[in-house]
């Protein structure tokens, strides 16, 4: 049985660790409140770059472009969106099977797909299992803007437009509340059902005309969408740090009642043997 010291000192390192867990969860939760205000301040900016696309794309049939044309998919590509740091709870776990899953479901050899990597977890994962990376950013900032991305999404789209892919997906961790993030695959390449998210009930004209805006507000369009998810999977991580440290929170304090109680009942048999010698000492000087 553990002595009274070292039972001391688990509580008093316990309730050390609580003063950290709970400091990184108001850290956490300040994060997620900002990220999400971004995540959501971004929603109308998409919303009306897909409407006034999907406006052009609709309003002629003679218009076309390689993001919207759908063609035999001999490799296609997949974005993941991680954490850099640990201490996310399933946050990067949830999106790496999602990815690993898929890659077993739909490929038969590494040559049919490959992997854009956000996040030191994802490229980590897949270096270790020899998945194939074409490109990576690391350290991205909890609020990021788009400059911080704008390289990788842009690469990205330009390796559809060359034909290097066939097909993208995007996988990340969609935000619904800071108690439920929901693993998500989209595909953003090509650009399909534009028809949903757009009217031809007005009439507009174009300078200098409808394909070479296309050809310009495409790419845009596609980059929004990620940085879009970048933004989503950002307060995701961040609702999940906070929920990880909450229960870990929650953990230190059942731990702490549960020492305190070995600590009192070691401490009352320690009394009780204290006072048994005294009285056992005293009969015998009779």
């Amino acid at each position: 049985m553990a002595s009274l010291r070292d039972i001391k000192a688990r509580i008093d390192s316990t309730k050390k660790t609580k003063q950290i867990t709970g400091a990184m969860e108001l850290v956490s939760a300040s994060k997620m409140n900002k990220a999400e205000q971004n995540a959501k301040g971004y929603v109308p900016y998409s919303e009306k770059m897909q409407a006034v696309v999907a406006n052009i794309a609709n309003s002629s049939t003679d218009v076309s472009h390689p993001m919207l044309e759908t063609r035999e998919v001999k490799k296609t590509a997949y974005l993941v969106i991680t954490s850099d740091r640990g201490l996310v709870g399933g946050y990067n776990s949830h999106v790496l099977k999602t990815l690993q899953n898929t890659i077993q479901e739909r490929h038969q050899s590494p040559d049919e797909y490959t992997v854009i990597v956000v996040g030191r977890k994802g490229y980590d994962y897949c270096r270790k299992r020899n998945i194939p990376v074409t490109n990576s950013i690391l350290g991205v900032a909890d609020h990021p803007v788009f400059a911080d991305i704008k390289d990788i999404a842009k690469s990205t789209v330009q390796m559809f437009t060359d034909e290097e892919i066939d097909e993208l997906n995007i996988i990340y961790n969609h935000y619904v509340s800071a108690i439920s993030q929901v693993p998500t695959m989209k595909k953003l390449l090509p650009i399909e059902d534009m028809h949903e998210h757009g009217s031809i009930t007005g009439q507009y004209e174009y300078e200098p005309d409808q394909e070479e805006i296309l050809k310009v507000l495409l790419p845009l369009y596609a980059e929004s969408l990620i940085f879009g998810a970048l933004l989503d999977g950002k307060a995701s991580e961040h609702a999940a740090s906070m929920t990880a440290m909450r229960s870990a929170t929650d953990n230190a304090n059942e731990l702490i009642d549960d020492l305190t109680l070995s600590y009192n009942r070691a401490r009352q048999g320690q009394i009780t043997q204290q006072i048994t010698e005294i009285v056992g000492g005293a009969a015998a000087l009779e």
